[in-house]
């Protein structure tokens, strides 16, 4: 596939087919997200990767009951749990370099567009899901202090892929030497 087509193609995956994934699929995704870009390369990601019905369960029930990726969590036959290196990112000599502070948001979503476009190239379906108790998560996994959960991506075969979402068009949110200026 041509990269353009594999975001174009990507799609949020809330249902899974049953299907176990080779170690081999779970080794590329996360090869794809050992490549991602990072700040001063601090490759401030972790993966905590869930295949224990139990443990997704778990995981799930840190989802509100009308979020749609509930069921995602606990039927998909793997949820990557993507955790964050605290003050690595966006820091020199232990110091914030930005008025943003702490980057890691912004490298663990690299990471986590890097994981899900390797899925989408391989056939599978995934979900970024940020709308969850992040603490409650930290607490079942076992993820220490320094460190915090950013985000939970189930990830299979998918049973049902969505249609294309409406796209604003790129005259809608590209300026040109200026704010305004089109």
């Amino acid at each position: 596939m041509d990269l353009m087509e594999i975001i174009r193609g990507r799609r949020s995956v809330r249902s899974y087919r049953g299907e176990k994934l080779s170690d081999e699929i779970v080794q590329r995704l996360c090869e794809a997200v050992r490549w991602a870009p990072s700040w001063a390369n601090t490759q401030c990601w972790e993966i905590v990767v869930i295949d224990h019905d139990t443990i997704k369960a778990l995981i799930a029930d840190t989802l509100s009951k009308g979020n749609p990726a509930r069921q995602s969590v606990a039927d998909a036959p793997m949820t990557f749990v993507f955790v964050a290196i605290k003050g690595a990112s966006g820091f020199k000599k232990s110091e914030a370099c930005t008025q943003k502070g702490d980057w890691y948001m912004f490298d663990i979503g690299l990471a986590v567009e890097n994981f899900c476009l390797a899925a989408h190239s391989m056939g599978l379906g995934t979900v970024v899901v940020g709308y969850f108790d992040a603490t409650r998560v930290g607490e079942i996994l076992g993820v220490p202090g320094d460190r915090e959960v950013v985000a939970l991506a189930p990830v299979g075969m998918p049973s049902n892929i969505p249609g294309p979402p409406k796209r604003k068009e790129v005259r809608e949110f590209v300026f040109y030497n200026g704010y305004g200026e089109r």
